[in-house]
């Protein structure tokens, strides 16, 4: 029985509050660069950036040749298809979904879920549906088979657009385990993805202080941030705004679980 597993990475060009920001630079390098190199520290077997087919893309999957990553494409709003048949393309049993954005992605967290969720013997873990790590180090994990039953069953188009929203929504369909952040760690009031100019701003900060060409640990970045606290504060505004996109997700999802 194939037990591979490995990280999808969902990245695309078409970003509206920040324009093609995974390829932006940060430190020299694109960010989706830094992204791909930090899942590669971690135990798994593949890395794979997913995109889709629309031409904007077309430079994703160059980077990638020219970087020696593995690529798919696959269909533009339909991401749960695109995730569904990337998985298969790779013989993935088990896959860990991190996007494009999160250039301080932690591949111990990712470790630390990839192990909670086989011990744990569920269909889906992750440290995004009750935040308590900064947002960026947003890890989900979840089998093949869970992946396979969500796009066979999901058919609203708000599901398609959103991997795992269906999963999570569903706990009576499928076993769901949360990942708690734990002492340092356990910061939810920091964020560390990149979104708007403000959150590249912080990023870039971050990069410039305490990057050497070597991953970058967590734990350094939010001793850096504690250190100097007003840099926390840059991208609040980007906080609240995801925070309201969350809100109106959470009412959608809550109006599509009376209909199943």
């Amino acid at each position: 029985m194939n037990k591979k597993i490995g990280i999808i990475i969902q990245a695309r060009m078409g970003s509206t509050r920040l324009p093609n920001k995974i390829m932006l630079d940060l430190a020299g390098k694109p960010v989706l660069w830094h992204v791909v190199e930090r899942c590669k520290k971690a135990n798994v077997d593949e890395v794979i950036v997913a995109t889709s087919i629309n031409k904007e893309n077309d430079i994703i999957e160059k980077f990638c040749k020219e970087n020696d990553y593995l690529c798919f494409r696959g269909n533009e709003d339909d991401v749960l298809k695109r995730y569904y048949e990337c998985a298969k393309k790779f013989d993935l049993n088990t896959i860990i979904r991190v996007t494009g954005d999160c250039p301080l992605i932690s591949p111990e967290i990712i470790n630390c879920a990839i192990k909670k969720f086989k011990e744990k013997k569920v269909d889906y873990m992750s440290n995004v549906a009750k935040r308590s790590f900064p947002r960026g180090l947003d890890v989900e994990v979840f089998s093949f088979n869970t992946l396979k039953k969500a796009n066979n069953l999901a058919k609203d188009k708000f599901y398609r657009e959103h991997v795992t929203a269906f999963i999570y929504n569903n706990p009576k369909i499928f076993k769901i385990n949360d990942l708690i952040a734990e002492g340092i760690l356990k910061r939810s009031d920091i964020r560390i993805c990149i979104d708007t100019k403000k959150d590249l701003n912080l990023l870039t900060k971050i990069y410039t202080f305490l990057y050497t060409g070597k991953i970058i640990p967590i734990e350094e970045v939010i001793k850096f941030l504690d250190k100097n606290s007003k840099l926390i504060k840059m991208n609040l505004e980007s906080e609240k705004e995801q925070r309201n996109q969350n809100i109106e997700e959470n009412v959608k999802q809550e109006f599509l679980e009376n209909e199943y």
